[in-house]
């Protein structure tokens, strides 16, 4: 875990740029509300505003960043409304709350900016439970979130968008289906179902701090598809905040909200969470453990108590997850690891047949390739996590990611090579990646049979590749195939 977070490549410094600007954006987004007059809550709720509008933005292309930044007070605002409202309704409240969870996690299907939304939407009523905010706080809390949001917004866009000299990324689509078939309506049902859980039992742990159940409910769903991403997912999120907690009693309850070591402190865990978030949810969960603990203690009733509430509720949350993912509707890690192994394998088959016509421009499918890859890894992870028991599986899912991996390899180096001018493009090559072609056809819903391992030696560096790429394929037909035939990852 160490390892992941120390060690981790971070090509270009971006999680370092994304760290460093999240510190100063959140901080100048306190400073201007300090400067507006706000009190504490005020200043608390427009720096967490800040902080979801940095963290949680993820569209392709600065313009759409820009557009989902400017629609989120638009979400915001009114759920702030609500939940400050309802403060004294614990029943209507209860039932905002959920109805909150169930379309946040529906939007979903709308794809980043759905997400984005989703996300700001449950948190601003998160964060009104937090502080407790009642509907003469409104004005305020509006103006802070508002001139968050915007203090945020110029420092992304306008004091530091390095975005702007980044290719944008290239965001494989989420899975399709209609009605219960489509896998967010699914994981929108099973959310509010894990919240419900969470929520009812949260508050026989604790009348004041039932929410951290259910947002440690939500967070367990954020960026999961399957039933196995969520358990895993659930275990990360205990472990972060137990070792947060330990921190918490050796850092946040001695400093006790002492203004300067608290906004010290407070600045390094928001680098903390924005630096870590890409490679550890272990660690960005310590962080944030941290973060909320440092907030109390300005608020001025963190004490060690309070820390065994917040290590509960987690625990709630976690098992509310974890109980709606294996009862209500789930989706098998196997189903949706086989979809996005299929979607590598056929983006695999549109990079070689572009890199063979010489004339396409390949590039855009590495890309792509390269983020489907990514959910690959995504998906597995509960196949090859230390803690199953399933050594066969594990073992079957290793190969299977370093056989994708290979593949990956080749095709960057069959990239490079069609990009090169002066490389020779022969019969030899368009053959090559016909067999490569057809390789994959026979791995994936279309092809019959296995892929054949080549038997000619490599002469020219495309040929390398393609060879390569070629016995990369014909070894995979063994881990995706079962004895019955059926394509099959760790089932």
């Amino acid at each position: 875990m160490l390892k992941r977070v120390f060690v981790a490549p971070d090509p270009g410094r971006l999680r370092l740029r994304f760290a460093a600007r999240a510190v100063l954006g959140i901080g100048a987004a306190v400073l201007v509300c300090g400067l507006a007059g706000h009190s504490l809550v005020g200043a608390v709720a427009g720096g967490l505003a800040a902080l979801l509008a940095l963290f949680t933005v993820t569209d392709p292309t600065v313009r759409g960043q820009a557009v989902t930044t400017a629609l989120l007070p638009a979400v915001g605002v009114p759920v702030l409304a609500v939940a400050a409202e309802l403060h004294d309704h614990p029943v209507a409240r209860d039932l905002a709350f959920l109805a909150v969870v169930g379309g946040g996690v529906y939007a979903r299907r709308w794809g980043p900016r759905g997400h984005s939304l989703g996300v700001f939407a449950f948190m601003t009523f998160f964060v009104a439970q937090f502080l407790h905010a009642t509907a003469g706080q409104l004005p305020e809390l509006y103006a802070a979130v508002l001139l968050s949001v915007a203090t945020a917004a110029a420092v992304r866009f306008g004091l530091w968008c390095y975005e702007r000299r980044l290719p944008p990324p290239s965001l494989p689509a989420p899975p399709g289906g209609t009605g219960l078939a489509r896998v967010t309506t699914r994981q929108a049902v099973q959310a509010t179902a894990g919240a419900g859980f969470a929520l009812v039992v949260g508050q026989l742990v604790s009348g004041q701090r039932w929410y951290w159940a259910v947002g440690a409910t939500w967070w367990v769903f954020v960026n999961t598809t399957s039933r196995g991403e969520t358990l895993v997912r659930g275990f990360r999120r205990v472990l972060g905040t137990f070792i947060g907690i330990g921190l918490g009693l050796l850092v946040a309850v001695p400093v006790n909200g002492a203004p300067v070591p608290t906004a010290v402190l407070v600045a390094v865990a928001v680098f903390g969470i924005f630096y870590s978030a890409a490679v550890s949810y272990t660690w960005m969960m310590l962080w944030v453990t941290l973060l909320a603990e440092l907030l109390y203690g300005l608020l001025g009733v963190l004490s060690p108590g309070l820390l065994a509430v917040r290590l509960a509720e987690t625990g709630v949350g976690a098992l509310g997850a974890v109980l709606a993912v294996l009862l209500v509707l789930p989706v098998t890690t196997h189903t949706t690891t086989d979809a996005w192994i299929q979607r590598a394998l056929r983006c695999v088959h549109a990079c070689t047949a572009e890199a063979g016509s010489w004339t396409a421009d390949p590039a855009p499918r590495l890309a792509e390739l390269e983020q489907l890859l990514g959910r690959v890894r995504l998906s597995v992870a509960p196949l090859v996590h230390p803690l199953n028991p399933m050594r066969a599986r594990k073992r079957r899912a290793r190969r299977v990611l370093a056989l994708l991996d290979d593949c990956a390899r080749e095709i960057r180096g069959l990239v490079a090579v069609a990009a090169d001018p002066e490389a020779s493009h022969d019969a030899r090559l368009a053959a090559a990646c016909r067999r490569v072609e057809a390789a994959v056809e026979a791995l994936t819903e279309g092809g019959d049979g296995h892929p054949a391992c080549p038997v000619e030696p490599p002469v020219e560096p495309a040929l390398a590749h393609l060879h390569g790429l070629e016995r990369a394929l014909a070894d995979l037909a063994e881990p995706l195939r079962t004895p019955s035939g059926s394509r099959l990852v760790g089932a």
